[in-house]
């Protein structure tokens, strides 16, 4: 095949705008005409091959007609778009030439053509796992990176609590803390996960949410001192139970609320009148904003991965077909640590 062919572009399609709960229905698996594998004449796009895909909680609100969003919600009939690994096959940009490899923002399909490629990294090292560049060494790294170090402001011994604890931010959320020597206490809903958590990235303590029938006790037994440091991925009947034991003085970085996102109407919060009494300080974030901040937090984490102070669990689905099963598993819990597809190999 010449990289100037048309080619056929497998491609997962977004049907309809979801409500309530999504289901794979809501995506169709397409062949979409054809696209060129080489950049018109004196076009800046490039023209990847998509490798790796990554399944983000986010990506839900996207699947709603929303306005005002951080996000631009995605169009039914069009393929879906999220964070990615690619090859570049053709470019016309000056900071990009065939054969690079880049993460950023690319079609949930076999090939794209990326008319803003400013927005894409260039991957510079090779001596770790591509798929690395969808979780902790892509968005999700830097999520985990901003904030907690950011957002979080943590001091060395600080009790540290993270909801969704096993999954692509909260893994290294824990691990991160503990490089800060504090104690880290973890939740996550299987008891697979628990021990993950305990075993794999070193938690000091951790609970299965599902089994607990009441959260504040269950906070009370594994932090009895009190939170310093909440970070936020949950929402909801959690977030009410964690109000009620931060401790003076305490961060919460707002990640995420998952357990709305798939709500009609999402749930209020009880206990809000804790972040004066407490005099709490509760922050949302957006990592886009910390994207400046990329190459000090890539330089920072390589070396503990190397060296095997910090470590990855990653789930990975095999294949484009299986692209909106692994999506719709985020909001089942139903992926083991940070989810991806794999699309093609190099």
């Amino acid at each position: 095949m010449a990289e100037g062919d048309e080619v056929s572009n497998k491609q997962v399609i977004l049907r309809d705008y979801v409500s309530g709960f999504p289901e794979e229905t809501d995506f169709e698996l397409r062949t979409s005409g054809k696209i060129r594998l080489k950049v018109a004449q004196g076009s800046k796009s490039v023209v990847v091959k998509n490798l790796y895909l990554s399944c983000d909680p986010y990506m839900r609100n996207r699947m709603k007609n929303s306005t005002g969003s951080y996000v631009a919600s995605f169009s039914p009939g069009s393929p879906i778009t999220g964070n990615g690994v690619a090859k570049v096959i053709d470019s016309g940009h000056p900071n990009f030439k065939k054969g690079d490899l880049v993460w950023g923002i690319i079609g949930w399909e076999e090939y794209s053509l990326i008319t803003e490629p400013e927005t894409l990294f260039k991957i510079e090292h090779t001596d770790v796992p591509l798929s690395y560049y969808t979780g902790i060494l892509g968005m999700p790294g830097m999520t985990a990176y901003a904030g907690f170090y950011e957002v979080g402001s943590p001091k060395e011994g600080e009790y540290v609590f993270i909801s969704a604890a096993s999954g692509a931010v909260g893994q290294l959320v824990g691990q991160f803390a503990k490089l800060k020597n504090c104690y880290v206490v973890g939740t996550a809903g299987s008891k697979e996960k628990v021990d993950l958590l305990k075993n794999k990235f070193g938690f000091d303590e951790a609970f299965n949410y599902k089994e607990e029938q009441d959260l504040d006790k269950a906070l009370k037994r594994c932090l009895p001192d009190g939170i310093d440091i909440y970070f936020e991925n949950v929402g909801g009947k959690m977030l009410d139970a964690v109000l009620l034991n931060m401790r003076l003085h305490g961060r919460i970085p707002v990640c995420g609320m998952i357990s709305q996102y798939n709500l009609e109407e999402p749930e209020g919060a009880h206990n809000l009148f804790c972040l004066i009494s407490k005099r709490v300080r509760m922050e949302g974030f957006l990592v886009f904003d910390y994207y400046p901040m990329y190459p000090k937090y890539r330089d920072m984490v390589l070396p503990l991965i190397r060296e095997g102070k910090i470590t990855y669990v990653e789930d990975i689905a095999e294949g484009l077909e299986n692209a909106p099963k692994a999506l719709i598993g985020l909001f089942s819990g139903r992926n083991i640590g940070k989810q991806v597809v794999l699309v093609a190999r190099e």
